[in-house]
């Protein structure tokens, strides 16, 4: 075993910390060896959805002392920042996963032991809503208890600027250097319980009434049977009341999902982007004969949707296509409603979809693109604040934000926006698959897959490091008979031409994402996950609808060009 993780394991056995976290150690050294040093090779990072690892004792975990040694080096930050401010107050939430209202309280506990004012909700809420809360409380920052969509042994701690959004250069980076530097017997864990105040009905009804006001069809909307799930996760305490409040009546929740609760029990994973995962509300919307389905993860803000066939059934969308959708969707009532200014904007993150582009094109519409990770697009509607005006922008990890009232993907606002373009489509007797197919016959047909690589711990790390320098070293002259045409190297900030060999520089922060661009419109994206330990490659290819061809036949065209990619690459 290599000598500093040795030197880490002693340490954390030393009277620094407690019983519990002493007797956690020994049991992990009576298992293979892998586990401990998987424990404590290495520091959690903020990558981009934070801080986020599987629970327990360790550096490589999420516990006490590393939520602790965090939370004192963000105070340390705080206080540099803000040190004109007579007071710094943040705000505090947390989901529905094991030990998370427990580090919550820690987390206050650590603030205000630094002084500062803490706004801790009473109970579980969705992460959105703490988004909204850091700035409609005035707070300098925010912190959520959440992993997320992970499995039920991790959990994660994302941080919030005075913003709303997540960390971002120059930020994140300080931050951790002072993490680094703070040692474990420095966090202050006395709390002072006077500068701690719990919040929540003022602030739900606030987050609520914003997401509703996003709206544009007003009244009863009766007409459109809903059927959601929670998947036992947060957003079971903001969406039931949204849709009241929207006018939606006829709103059936899934009650074997309802409940909050860490394990996730009737699913293998609590993921929207997972079809197994929507099961349960897609056989209730089958019996109750609804129109649309709406599956959220456990902390609120993934969204994924199924929507009615002509033929009765439930079809699933895919994150790609609810992007295009919504950005179709209220970009086209801004316009209609006589709203759409010139220096409106959209934003997309580079692996998502080409089309919400092209229809924001369509109508005369900027788009931005940033890294993965909503805190780019927050990051964007930061520095644009002022002089343009955000409407929406979204990824293809089920994720999308209405507007800038809320700084990070939001599935309360985002369901609320695509139950009313599914109410207006049945309205004009029409499906959402209806108007999907009118928005690819106007903009091109677009398809994507993604393929997902898991490689675990310290080796499965090193071997994601390989893989993307090797895809960097060694890229193909041709994916599938298509000449590659285009490099995108994130990393190095640099556009290849290949066809003349000229480089420009690109301006996005530099991340370890590489892009490949064939003769034939493909696009093939390498990046490793920043919160799993998986290497993902994003595959898109479109067409042009021929009027002489039906939907299946151009979906299974496409279909088939991915099939052979995947096929030629050996992913």
């Amino acid at each position: 075993m290599n000598p500093t993780i040795k030197e880490r394991i002693e340490f954390w056995k030393s009277s620094i910390f407690d019983d519990a976290t002493k007797q956690e150690i020994l049991k992990l050294e009576s298992e293979p060896e892998e586990n401990l040093i998987d424990a404590f090779y290495k520091d959690l990072e903020f990558g981009t959805g934070g801080m986020r690892g599987i629970m327990g004792a360790g550096t490589n975990r999420i516990n006490k002392y590393t939520l602790g040694r965090a939370t004192q080096g963000l105070s340390m930050y705080l206080k540099q920042q803000f040190s004109k401010d007579d007071q710094i107050a943040v705000a505090i939430a947390f989901d529905c996963r094991h030990n998370s209202k427990q580090f919550g309280k820690l987390v206050a506990d650590v603030f205000s032991a630094n002084g500062i004012k803490v706004y801790l909700f009473e109970d579980l809420r969705p992460t959105p809503e703490l988004s909204f809360a850091v700035r409609h409380l005035h707070c300098k920052a925010g912190i959520v208890l959440t992993a997320s969509h992970n499995p039920p042994e991790y959990n994660g701690y994302k941080v919030y600027w005075n913003d709303g959004g997540q960390l971002v250069p120059p930020h994140d980076k300080k931050v951790i250097e002072l993490v680094k530097s703070t040692n474990y017997e420095d966090v202050d864990f006395v709390a002072q319980p006077e500068l701690i105040e719990e919040v929540g009905a003022e602030v739900d009804l606030a987050y609520i009434e914003g997401c509703v006001n996003q709206t544009y069809i007003k009244g009863d909307k009766s007409d459109l049977k809903i059927v959601f799930t929670s998947l036992h996760g947060t957003s079971i305490r903001a969406i039931p009341a949204a849709f009241e409040k929207a006018g939606y009546s006829d709103f059936h929740i899934v009650q074997d999902q309802a409940e909050p609760n860490g394990d996730f029990p009737t699913v293998q994973s609590p993921n929207p982007e997972e079809p197994e995962a929507l099961k349960m509300a897609i056989d209730e919307a089958q019996t109750v004969n609804a129109d649309l389905v709406i599956g959220t993860d456990p902390d609120g803000d993934r969204l994924g949707v199924g929507v009615l066939t002509k033929k009765g059934k439930i079809e699933l969308l895919n994150g790609n296509q609810t992007v295009a959708l919504l950005t179709w969707y209220l970009i086209r009532s801004l316009k209609h409603n006589g709203k759409l200014k010139p220096n409106h904007f959209v934003a997309q993150t580079v692996v998502t979809s080409e089309l919400p582009a092209k229809i924001a094109e369509g109508f005369g519409v900027k788009t931005y693109y940033c890294l993965t990770g909503f805190k780019w697009i927050a990051d964007i509607i930061r520095r644009k604040e002022g002089s343009e005006v955000f409407i929406g922008g979204g990824e293809e990890s089920y994720g999308y934000m209405v507007g800038d009232f809320v700084r990070d993907k939001d599935a309360t606002s985002a369901s609320l926006i695509f139950a009313e373009l599914a109410l207006e489509a049945k309205r004009n007797g029409k499906t959402v698959l209806d108007v999907l197919s009118e928005i690819y016959r106007e903009y091109g047909f677009y398809r994507e897959r993604l393929i997902s690589v898991v490689k675990k711990g310290k080796s499965g790390a090193d071997e994601i490091a390989k893989m993307m320098e090797d895809f960097r070293r060694s890229t193909p002259e041709e994916v599938n008979g298509s000449k590659v045409i285009k490099t995108i190297d994130i990393q190095l900030g640099v556009e290849t031409d290949l066809r003349n060999g000229k480089r420009n520089k690109i301006d996005l922060p530099a991340s370890n994402v590489f892009q490949i661009f064939t003769e034939d419109g493909s696009k093939i994206t390498a990046r490793p996950s920043g919160t799993e330990p998986k290497i993902k490659f994003y595959i898109s290819v479109h067409d042009k609808w021929d009027d002489g061809a039906n939907y299946e036949a151009v979906y299974k065209k496409l279909e088939h060009r991915i099939d052979a990619i995947i096929a030629d690459m050996k992913l």
